[in-house]
Formats: structure tokens, C-alpha cells, sequence
């Protein structure tokens, strides 16, 4: 039996039993009931059943615990049981999972978090388009790129369509990543003749005077991540090659005052980073034929105290302007391990109750003053 997506047949409306009869609408003693859904996945495949599956079906076990359901199967034949409303949830994403095991794709934990995370969000949304991972698809020499969730989806859009682009979001949600992967695909097909990669040279608690070279190699460390997308996708000695033909340039946003650049993908990494006028002046670099990328996370400014963030200006300065596509990522669209969008959380809820201590702690400093 064929593996190709179109040959898949209908899948089966999932049947649905309860231990007390349902009638009129759903209350909440209802969705406490515990009730049954059936289903089948078709064409069933032994090859598409253990990648949906998972080992010692590790995959099934993540979406039950998750959801707080029973998850059986015999072959392609499923029963969940559990809440209806989660057990309803939980058939749609095991019958969406499925459909991709067609399109060739391998289910991993990860991609099972991006997709509940996913259906987390957007509990009420049922008619709004959904994800699909061979939307947005980039294929490089070493690497076939899927957008992750929406958001990404959408930000590789965006890439694509306008001449500058501001990534926005916390660590992990795949921005630097699907920059470097659009710069790649743009370079392959001719659409710009080099990629440069900047960075500004900002200390992030480290010293850079103590490390060996000249600027650029003191910044090299920094640019780590961009280096290791690069060789992901095109291999060592393809990127040494690049970089020694100068198609690849990864330099220090200091370098960048007096050039104009034209026909190039270019990536400002970290750019939380810049003050306001290295903001302008990169923003004012960009030339005929170029396309730039400009990524950060606003909560992790290194700036010295009192330096406000060229990244936070931009985005004020930009609101509305034509031509300039904005991306805003939050704390769902993490797609490294689920403890880090927790970690996240949590520090996004400590600083939100500092910065509430301070306000009422101004507040009655001012009416202290007042008094007297």
C-alpha cells in the first residue's frame, strides 16, 4: 500500500460513547464525564504506525499525559478515553500527526510539543487555517528546513516578502535559525550574492578584552550559532569556501558605518543590542537588491544602564511602516525542550511582579512626599 499522501482515504468520524447519556448542551459535569472515542487511521501502515507512535510509544504516552486521557491502539485502531472535550482534541491531533507520517515526516517530541502548544493557544479557533509542516519548506544541500507552528510559518512569509524584517521573541523559537535558512535559500537561487552576518559587540557579562585577535575574532565566539546553522545546512568546507570567497561575511555591526549594502541577505543577530543610533545606521546600510533580517529578544538587553535599546526604538519608530514585516514570537513558539518555555514563563511572571512591587513602591514614595 502506498505511503503518498493522496492515496490516504477519508478517516473514519471518530466514534464516541459515554458512560451516562449526553443530552442537550454540554455542562460541566459533562466534560468531567469520562467518556470513549473511537477511530481509525487509514491506509494502516506498520512503517507511518511506529513513527506516529513513537518508541515503547513514547509519542502516545507525551499527547495522553498531556491531555490527562488513556490512550489504547491495536495496529491503526485507537480508542482515547478521558474528558470528551480532550479526548476530541487528542483524536484531531493523532489523525493530524498521521497525515504528516504520509508526507515523509519523522514525529518527534518536538514537533508533538509545537503542535500542542499549537492547540493550547488556540482553544476556540477551530476555523482558523491551521499549521501544516510542508508549508514555508526550505530545502538546502544537507538540510530540508520545516517551519515549526504558525508563527514561524508566517515569519518565513514575511522573510520572503518584504526587504526588512524584525524578528522579536525569546531564545529558542527559531528566528536566528530560520533567518540563516532563507539567507541560504536566497543565495541558491541567485537572489543576492553573499550573506553577512552581524552581530553588535556588546558584552554579555564576559569580557572581551580578554580573549584573543582583533575585534572580529574576539566576536567570533558570539556568532556561533549562525556558524553552526550555516554548516547544518551546507556542510564545513562548503561555508569555508563561502567565507573565503567572501559570499559568506560574518562581521562586527561596528564595521558596518560607511558601507552600502547591495545585493546581500543580512542578518543582525542579537540586535536587543544595538543603541538607537547603531539601529539607524544598520537600518540605513540596506541597498538595492537586499534583504535584511534583524533578530532579538527585548527581555535580554546587555546594554550598560541607561542605554535604551536601538531594538525597542526601531520597533516604535517602524510601527506601520510599509514594506517592513514584523514577527513577534512568545514564550508557545519555544520549540527546544518543554522545560524551557517553562523556565520562561516563569521568569516573565517574576518580572512582571517586580515591576509591580516598584510602581506601588513609587507610588508611595510620591504620595509620601506629598504628605509632607
Amino acid at each position: 500500500m502506498s505511503d503518498h499522501p493522496n492515496t490516504d482515504k477519508p478517516m473514519a468520524d471518530p466514534e464516541t460513547t459515554a458512560s451516562e447519556p449526553a443530552t442537550g448542551s454540554a455542562t460541566p459535569d459533562d466534560a468531567r464525564k469520562q467518556h470513549t472515542i473511537s477511530f481509525t487511521l487509514e491506509p494502516e501502515d506498520a512503517a507511518r504506525l511506529s513513527n506516529l507512535c513513537g518508541n515503547l510509544d513514547a509519542h502516545l504516552n507525551q499527547i495522553a499525559d498531556h491531555y490527562d486521557l488513556n490512550i489504547y491502539n491495536r495496529g491503526g485502531r485507537f480508542q482515547i478515553e478521558g474528558s470528551i472535550g480532550k479526548a476530541k482534541r487528542a483524536a484531531d491531533l493523532l489523525q493530524r500527526l498521521y497525515r504528516e507520517t504520509g508526507n515523509g515526516t519523522e514525529i518527534s517530541p518536538d514537533l508533538i510539543h509545537l503542535f500542542l502548544t499549537e492547540d493550547s493557544s488556540r482553544p476556540n479557533q477551530r476555523g482558523k487555517r491551521s499549521y501544516h509542516s510542508d508549508d514555508g519548506i526550505i530545502k538546502t544541500p544537507l538540510a530540508v528546513i520545516k517551519p515549526r507552528g504558525q508563527n514561524q510559518l508566517e515569519y518565513l512569509a514575511r522573510v520572503r516578502e518584504f526587504d526588512i524584517n524584525f524578528g522579536i521573541g525569546p531564545a529558542g523559537t527559531g528566528k536566528t535559525f530560520l533567518a540563516v535558512a532563507a539567507g541560504v535559500e536566497s543565495l541558491m537561487r541567485d537572489e543576492v550574492k553573499r550573506i553577512l552576518l552581524v552581530r553588535p559587540a556588546v558584552e554579555a557579562g564576559e569580557k572581551l578584552g580578554f580573549l584573543p585577535g582583533d575585534l572580529a575574532q574576539k566576536i567570533d565566539p558570539y556568532l556561533r550559532p549562525l556558524y553552526d546553522a550555516l554548516y547544518e545546512m551546507l556542510g564545513f568546507e562548503v561555508v569555508a569556501k563561502m567565507i573565503e570567497r567572501n559570499q559568506i561575511e560574518i562581521a562586527p555591526l561596528a564595521y558596518m558605518r560607511g558601507r552600502t549594502l547591495s545585493h546581500s541577505f543580512v542578518i543582525l543577530d542579537e540586535s536587543q543590542n544595538t543603541t538607537k543610533e547603531q539601529m539607524k545606521m544598520f537600518l540605513t546600510r540596506v541597498g538595492f537588491g537586499s534583504k535584511a533580517v534583524i533578530t532579538g529578544d527585548i527581555t535580554q538587553v546587555d546594554l550598560p544602564r541607561g542605554v535604551y535599546s536601538g531594538l525597542k526604538h526601531g520597533l516604535e519608530v517602524l510601527d506601520g511602516v510599509d514594506g517592513i514585516g514584523i514577527t513577534r514570537f512568545n514564550n508557545r513558539d519555544v520549540v527546544r525542550h518543554p522545560l524551557v518555555q517553562r523556565i520562561v514563563d516563569a521568569y516573565d511572571r517574576f518580572d512582571a511582579r517586580e515591576e509591580a512591587a516598584e510602581k506601588a513602591a513609587g507610588k508611595g514614595q510620591e504620595a509620601g512626599d506629598n504628605a509632607g
